[in-house]
């Protein structure tokens, strides 16, 4: 039984209407997420079957193949439903499996942004985000082309990824910031300030690798809760972040019809006060 207490729907940017189990994307690609996904074919219909499952947010990015997950999702999902939300993300060169090195070089940020709008088939990209600061770039020249596409129209709203306080106050200072998408799990909460700042300020927080319960010491405990409502710990632990804070958007990711579907029952879930607060423990 759901309680009026656990929104299931949030408006990012206070106007796109989004339920707040989502899908992640990343998984769909080869090893190292890179290269193309292994089987085609599943990952198109698992995309298709999250969005007659009610998904309406997903989540990628250029550097994920790279490029490969953005062409999926439109060879899966174009022409897409309407209300569906596509967020990506740039700022990564891949030279390799694996491999990640941070790009804000405006004229780098251009190119992800003007290949994406051409592999997600979309005239305006309805969030893009800046997949990391750059350390050897000032965060204001790898916005400008970002800015300047907002007032063209290319983007709706802008988010940041794994950012802290004064990294998100000293972007918004170049362009308006809806979202931020940073490390958070029931076993990682490092980013507890953040999450409580994106609250606060009504931005949408986006924890990736939502899925990770933390150590063995928890896996009683979550087995035991998860015992209690006939569940998953993989749904416990998505349950947990749903209540923890109503601006958190959920974009477990999985290559399996199966898991797609045990994910999404994880909004069905009403953890009670006390066994939220154990878990938070």
């Amino acid at each position: 039984m759901i309680t009026s207490k656990t929104a299931l729907t949030y408006a990012l940017g206070g106007q796109l209407n989004i339920n707040r189990v989502g899908y992640g994307a990343m998984q769909l690609t080869g090893n190292g997420v890179f290269g193309e996904v292994a089987d085609r074919e599943n990952a198109k219909k698992v995309l298709q079957a999250a969005v007659d499952a009610g998904v309406n947010f997903i989540d990628t990015a250029e550097a994920y193949g790279p490029q490969l997950n953005e062409t999926l999702i439109a060879d899966a999902l174009y022409p897409y439903k309407p209300g569906l939300v596509i967020a990506t993300k740039g700022g990564f060169n891949r030279p390799g499996p694996g491999e990640w090195v941070p790009n804000g070089k405006p004229d780098f940020i251009r190119q992800n942004i003007e290949g994406s709008l051409k592999r997600l088939k979309v005239e305006t990209i309805d969030l893009w985000q800046l997949h990391r600061f750059d350390p050897n770039v000032p965060v204001e020249e790898t916005l400008a082309p970002v800015a300047e596409a907002v007032k063209a129209g290319k983007i709706r709203y802008v988010g940041l990824s794994e950012v802290d306080v004064e990294q998100i106050e000293r972007a918004e200072k170049v362009v308006p910031i809806v979202s931020v998408q940073n490390l958070y799990n029931l076993g990682d909460r490092k980013w507890e300030n953040v999450l409580d700042y994106t609250t606060q300020r009504n931005m949408a927080f986006i924890p990736w690798f939502p899925l990770a319960s933390g150590p063995e010491s928890m896996a009683d405990k979550i087995g035991r809760i998860a015992a209690k409502h006939n569940a998953t710990t993989a749904q416990v632990a998505l349950a947990w972040l749903l209540q923890r804070a109503d601006n958190i958007l959920l974009i477990p990711g999985t290559k399996s019809l199966q898991h797609l579907h045990e994910n999404m029952k994880a909004a069905e879930i009403t953890l009670s006060a006390e066994e939220f607060e154990e878990l938070a423990k």
